[in-house]
């Protein structure tokens, strides 16, 4: 679960993150929405400990990044927006490495990244190199090395930016097992068809704020729209505000 209470963040003169709080519970997909520049991003890297707030609380299960950096990388799984393999590694590799910086055994590793390569399909890459490999290949293994430890909370930032309709839906089904499961899921995206077919709630951040919160319907219905995009569009303000 995470708790977030009257988060702040500032760069110089520019407030990236102004007095937002929420809350994520176990077995829930939540959805964070907002145009370019709004503040997701900044947030997310608040919640994973790289950042640490200006002010505000945090707890992701009971602990505080700022305190328990390390304890929060166990309880954590990210997968962010920049990927970040190792190209000279293979994927098996890349995924290893991560089990052996969490602590895990040998066996332990290889027995998860077996259950891993069957769950997201990777029994044809997973000894090759990532160099040259596709999109949809390099997020599972993004995917593969963020759930290795077998995380309670997970975040992800754009995962299915640049995935084709096959990987897309295989993502959006691997998504759905986590909540089944009982883990914590949040999935930052600018895709409101992902939205509409995964999230349990909806936060939305334009500048700095959260602008709206609640479920698809109740967006809709606040809104008085009939398509979520243009519920997102008019609860951020303007269609201006999109491309500041």
């Amino acid at each position: 679960m995470i708790k977030v209470t009257n988060l702040h963040k500032s760069f110089g003169n520019v407030k990236a993150v102004r007095g937002i709080s929420f809350e994520v519970p176990d077995g829930q997909i939540t959805g964070l929405l907002g145009p370019n520049g709004a503040g997701k991003t900044t947030t997310l890297r608040m919640l994973y400990s790289l950042l640490p707030p200006d002010e505000g609380e945090i707890r992701i299960d009971g602990l505080d990044p700022c305190k328990d950096a390390m304890a929060i990388k166990r309880t954590l799984g990210v997968v962010p927006d920049s990927r970040g393999l190792y190209v000279r590694m293979s994927a098996r590799e890349n995924i290893a490495y991560f089990g052996s910086l969490h602590g895990m055994s040998p066996a332990k590793i290889n027995t998860r990244i077996e259950e891993l390569v069957g769950t997201l399909d990777m029994a044809d890459f997973i000894d090759r190199r990532t160099e040259g490999f596709s999109q949809g290949q390099r997020v599972k293994v993004a995917i593969a090395r963020a759930m290795v430890h077998k995380p309670q909370t997970v975040m992800m930032d754009e995962p299915s930016n640049g995935l084709d309709v096959m990987s897309t839906r295989a993502l959006r089904r691997y998504i759905l097992s986590l909540k089944e499961a009982g883990h914590s899921v949040v999935l930052s995206t600018h895709i409101m068809q992902e939205v509409a077919a995964l999230c349990d709630r909806i936060i939305i951040i334009a500048k700095g704020e959260i602008a709206a919160d609640g479920t698809a319907a109740e967006l809709l219905e606040q809104s008085h729209c009939d398509s979520l995009e243009d519920a997102f569009v008019h609860l951020i303000g303007t269609e201006e505000g999109l491309l500041a």
